[in-house]
């Protein structure tokens, strides 16, 4: 369980369940409708999302209102911010978290449901406030465990919403540039598999300082589905999961997990120009 700190403002408790399942609660003094509004951020050149109300009933008699948001419709992916409607008429109060309990999520017994995948962890924002960011994968690749030895990159996944065949192939990608790839054959095992990528051939198939995007291909004609760690409690873990650097080919590579918790690979170059 976490809380946040936080003074003012009404706040809400949530539970979320093995099914992806959240449930929010709250204490209010209200005669009205209340409800509770998830408004989805705007994204660039990306068409606005509308909201997803969910009405607040009383729970008990202790003057407690709660709001459960269902697995199913799945929410388009991104961040929505939490706010309170105390009349249907009334201005939108933005919502502090209480105490979330996410050990649905901590202890890995989330169940993932058929394609498409869906996942969503409520988390505080760095001002205090509730969000929750989701994620809408048609498949998914869960990165697990990553090992950094003798100069490559090892990492244990598991694919959902897919099926791995003979012809998976687990691609690097050059940010930027989608013609410039390296290509390695995972080791599959059903839908768990491992792949290991030497740091000097990437530091090598790229000039200067480059970013690589790590991909599965789960069969030969499949579209690429993206590897990432989605499947816990953590909704930012660029800033948490941090691995050493390694050297190779005149460069310092580090794996590390973007904004939207995929797995990269980050190449800078130590070479002096001569």
């Amino acid at each position: 369980m976490s809380t946040q700190q936080a003074t003012d403002g009404p706040r809400a408790h949530c539970t979320v369940d093995t099914d992806g399942r959240i449930t929010f609660r709250l204490r209010l003094r209200s005669s009205g409708r209340p409800r509770l509004e998830l408004v989805p951020r705007p994204k660039k050149n990306r068409p606005e999302q509308p909201a997803h109300l969910l009405d607040l009933e009383p729970h008990g008699d202790d003057g407690e209102v709660r709001a459960v948001l269902a697995p199913r419709p799945e929410l388009p992916e991104g961040r929505w911010d939490a706010y309170l409607l105390r009349e249907p008429e009334a201005g939108r109060e933005r919502l502090r978290p209480g105490l979330r309990d996410l050990r649905a999520l901590v202890d890995g017994t989330f169940r993932v449901g058929p394609s498409p995948v869906a996942v969503r962890v409520p988390y505080a924002t760095k001002a205090g406030f509730l969000t929750v960011r989701t994620w809408l994968r048609t498949a998914h690749a869960e990165a697990g465990r990553l090992d950094l030895t003798d100069g490559a990159m090892t990492v244990r996944a598991r694919l959902y919403g897919a099926e791995l065949t003979d012809g998976a192939e687990v691609l690097l990608r050059l940010r930027g540039d989608r013609t410039t790839v390296r290509g390695y054959r995972p080791r599959a095992e059903g839908d768990a598999f491992d792949f290991s990528v030497p740091f000097a051939e990437l530091a090598a198939a790229a000039a200067g300082n480059q970013v690589w995007d790590a991909f599965l291909r789960p069969a030969a004609d499949a579209p690429l589905v993206r590897i990432s760690r989605l499947l816990d409690d953590m909704a930012d873990r660029k800033a948490v999961c941090a691995y050493p650097r390694s050297a190779a080919g005149g460069a310092v590579l580090r794996p590390y997990y973007t904004v939207d918790n995929d797995l990269s690979v980050e190449v800078t170059a130590t070479d002096r120009p001569r």
